[in-house]
């Protein structure tokens, strides 16, 4: 197993800013509010460490492709990441609070299946699945998998512990334009990657 610092803090950084506005963390807020909160942290770190293991397997398999369409492909992908985080909306803030007027659960095991199954279901094809698949294609499938892994589990846990003076102190407009601003960056590195070699 070869790791990589900067591939580590790399897919840290970028899923971790990705994820903050994102509806699994006001889900994790939400259900923390009604439910153990580190029963749900259990339960959604779970079902995100299922997801990056698929999106590094996926990334694996890009990473089998020639060099250019790879970083084609990248460029696509983190292009098309930085538009959905730059284009705003407020959703996520809404069906988060559509999921804190669940009913109360109680208890390990059915805490952790809500947890697990609310973020497996919603996480599929999401933007951090997607940039996952696409760091592990170029930096090495451990190191990206770490660090998204950690990322993820540490924005839920953030939700969970001090979601409300998130909220309340830092505008998520402005995380999901540093967001929005490193994806494009990327596309852009990956691009000029493509045409000087």
């Amino acid at each position: 197993m070869n790791l990589d610092p900067v591939a580590i803090f790399t897919a840290f950084g970028l899923i971790f800013l990705a994820e903050l506005p994102d509806k699994t963390m006001f889900a994790s807020l939400a259900m923390g509010t009604r439910m153990r909160p580190l029963y749900v942290w259990i339960g959604t770190s779970s079902a995100f460490l299922v997801h990056v293991a698929i999106a590094v397997g996926a990334g694996s398999l890009i990473g089998l492709l020639p060099n250019w369409s790879v970083k084609l492909v990248s460029a696509l992908l983190f292009g098309f990441g930085a538009f959905m985080l730059l284009r705003g909306g407020g959703g996520a803030e809404e069906e988060g609070e559509e999921a804190g007027a669940a009913k109360t659960v109680t208890g390990f095991w059915p805490v952790y299946a809500t947890a697990f199954m609310a973020v497996f279901i919603s996480e599929w094809g999401d933007l951090t699945q997607i940039t996952t698949a696409n760091l592990a294609a170029s930096n090495g499938p451990w190191s990206t998998a770490i660090g998204a892994f950690v990322a993820l589990s540490a924005v839920s846990a953030l939700a969970l512990l001090a979601g409300r003076f998130i909220a309340k102190r830092v505008p998520l407009q402005t995380v999901q334009r540093i967001g929005g601003v490193c994806m494009l960056g990327l596309a852009v590195w990956s691009l000029v990657e493509v045409f000087t070699g």
